[in-house]
């Protein structure tokens, strides 16, 4: 109990009950409503507005081949999919781009590099933007000359 706590309860202001502050009721009754974990009803909603809009992109780490499964399963869903193959072993890797090539044939997508052993896959509804760098912009933003 803080110092200003036990000063209160001494001049009674407040109930010196200091095991009662911390207990709530609806934890020892077992209302356990069978949800080991409840989100936060917005999180759905904004999920769900992103795949009815089609603004969702997928991230898969494979650690082995058995994982090429979800890039497959995510991209011919029409989701983009960001591959990052960095904790695989060099030759399962390569196994994982050959399927994505496959992939990107069968689906008519296209395939990025993005970093060494990260490769982003979109499908052929997606448009890929580059950004110029700012030194090469003529449009006055930034410019300095």
């Amino acid at each position: 109990m803080g110092s200003v706590r036990k000063a209160s309860a001494w001049l009674g202001l407040v109930d010196d009950n200091d095991d009662e502050r911390y207990y709530d009721d609806d934890y020892s009754e077992g209302t356990d409503s069978g949800d080991a974990w409840v989100t936060d009803p917005r999180v759905k909603v904004a999920s769900d507005t992103a795949e009815e809009k089609g603004r969702r992109i997928g991230t898969v780490t494979p650690d082995s081949f058995r994982d090429a499964r979800a890039i497959g399963e995510l991209f011919r869903e029409g989701v983009p999919v960001i591959m990052n193959l960095t904790a695989m072993e060099a030759g399962d890797a390569k196994r994982v781009v050959d399927f994505a090539a496959g992939l990107i044939f069968g689906l008519r997508g296209s395939i990025e590099r993005v970093s060494t052993r990260v490769f982003l896959l979109t499908p052929s509804n997606t448009e890929i933007v580059n950004g110029d760098p700012a030194a090469r912009r003529t449009d006055g933003f930034f410019n300095q000359s």
